[in-house]
């Protein structure tokens, strides 16, 4: 199920002004470049941001994405109807032969539970043509992120059109092994309503994930720095050969 910042209409629709610089995707479009990728498979795509950077470039996209709420942000936007999206999990796909899959943003530390990442990677490997690319980022759990999220450091009033005023932080409420689990706070001015949305993450470090990829058939090819956060994260290259 997907966290309330995706899957309820109001979050949803005001995601992409909260978090308006996506220059950490930079590098992924620079990865489909270098890969020569002519069909993406965006798994968790959310609002569509990437999926329709792609499509801009004449890439063949399919998103997917359990959210139906962000399925429909994305849909709706300009261009929406380039991409092919679906609402659900990379497990009912149909084949693909995609020449590469991404997780941007994180999005494979949202895949907290075992079963459902391993589903995740199943599902990603079937989707992929032999020799395709799956290609996702992860916090270094040495790095220790979430100790600087706090409400003191999260906190911003973000006016966004067509809504008004809007206050969010972050506060972190457990830390359980790899498990991480933190809520964001949300409030309306124009109405007064605050709506909240817990999330939990898991840190995995790099011997877990490259020990998952080759348990599902993957072959790592490399594991890079994340351009825009050096130091911080791990970019994991893998090929289904």
């Amino acid at each position: 199920m997907a966290d309330a910042c995706f899957a309820h209409p109001r979050l949803a629709a005001i995601y992409d002004p909260l978090d308006p610089d996506r220059s950490d995707l930079d590098a992924y479009l620079g990865i489909a470049e270098e890969f020569g990728a002519r069909r993406v498979l965006d798994i968790g795509c959310g609002t569509g941001v990437f999926a329709l950077l792609l499509a801009d470039r004449g890439i063949e996209v399919v998103g997917v994405d359990p959210a139906r709420a962000s399925i429909d942000v994305a849909r709706a936007k300009p261009g929406g109807d380039r991409v092919r999206w679906i609402c659900g999990d990379v497990a009912a796909l149909p084949p693909l032969r995609a020449d590469l899959a991404t997780m941007t943003a994180n999005v494979a530390q949202a895949i907290a539970d075992p079963d459902a990442w391993r589903m995740t990677l199943r599902g990603a490997h079937a989707a992929l043509r032999p020799g395709g690319h799956l290609v996702f980022e992860t916090r270094d759990p040495a790095a220790r992120a979430w100790e600087e999220w706090t409400r003191e450091n999260s906190h911003r009033v973000t006016e966004v059109p067509g809504v008004g005023s809007v206050e969010t932080w972050v506060e972190l409420t457990e830390v359980s092994g790899p498990l991480v689990t933190f809520r964001g706070t949300y409030a309306f001015a124009a109405d007064g309503q605050v709506l909240t949305s817990e999330s939990t993450l898991r840190f995995r470090d790099r011997d877990e994930v490259e020990s998952d990829l080759v348990a599902h058939g993957y072959v790592v090819r490399e594991v890079r720095d994340a351009p825009d956060r050096p130091g911080k994260e791990f970019v994991f290259l893998a090929q289904r050969p």
